[in-house]
């Protein structure tokens, strides 16, 4: 069986064989091979999922569908708030007594944060383990608008690492504000691997990191 999580920049991939390289295997869980492959090589392979979700593919079940059952099955709490904050998108959901209570998804004024700051770090050279937590930031919820905001504050003599740390702030901010400010996030995707991003998220709120293969696993049945 092969269960894909098709990301816009990544996809994630679960299977209970090897059907991708060694190069691609994150880690070996439960009887399943972890992969995170990009996802123009999943569009070019001939694998076909026996389940799916995401914007590369024919998808068989919604996302938000796919992160309320991934995440439950990691044990949070009761009363969780789950954010999904990918490269074009973010999601969320709010969890009453065990039981969904609430949801928002905002592909628009999200869109492209995730995707703009790894752009960014390839146009600069920059490692994320660069960026380190900066007390200001960019509050823009557009990727372009935060191109322009990082841009002006290289040129008046900031280091493009501290000025993409500031941007990675306003996504933090911006991300805590769209989920209702909660007194607590468990964080899915791959911002879970930023440090200056969950640093920047738990100056608001107390994060636990559920990484980046919960929708996968949502959609093991």
């Amino acid at each position: 069986m092969i269960y894909l999580d098709a990301g816009t920049t990544y996809s994630k991939l679960i299977s209970d064989e090897n059907c991708l390289g060694e190069e691609f295997l994150c880690e070996k869980k439960s009887g399943y091979n972890y992969y995170i492959v990009n996802s123009s090589t999943i569009k070019s392979s001939d694998i076909i999922p026996d389940f799916s979700c995401g914007h590369m593919a024919n998808s068989t079940e919604n996302e938000i569908i796919a992160l309320a059952l991934g995440s439950q099955k990691r044990g949070i709490d009761p009363n969780a708030t789950v954010l999904d904050l990918g490269s074009r998108d973010a999601k969320w959901i709010r969890f009453k007594d065990g039981k969904f209570h609430d949801m928002d998804w905002n592909t628009s004024c999200a869109s492209s944060t995730g995707a703009t700051a790894e752009m960014l770090l390839k146009f600069y050279d920059i490692n994320s383990n660069q960026l380190k937590f900066n007390s200001e930031k960019f509050t823009v919820t557009c990727g372009i608008f935060g191109i322009e905001k990082i841009m002006d504050s290289i040129s008046n003599g900031a280091k493009p690492e501290e000025a993409i740390s500031k941007f990675v702030h306003g996504i933090a901010y911006n991300a805590w504000n769209f989920a209702k400010r909660p007194e607590k996030i468990y964080l899915s995707g791959g911002f879970c691997e930023n440090k200056c991003l969950t640093d920047s998220l738990s100056n608001y709120c107390e994060v636990a990191l559920l990484g980046r293969f919960v929708l996968c696993e949502g959609l093991i049945k």
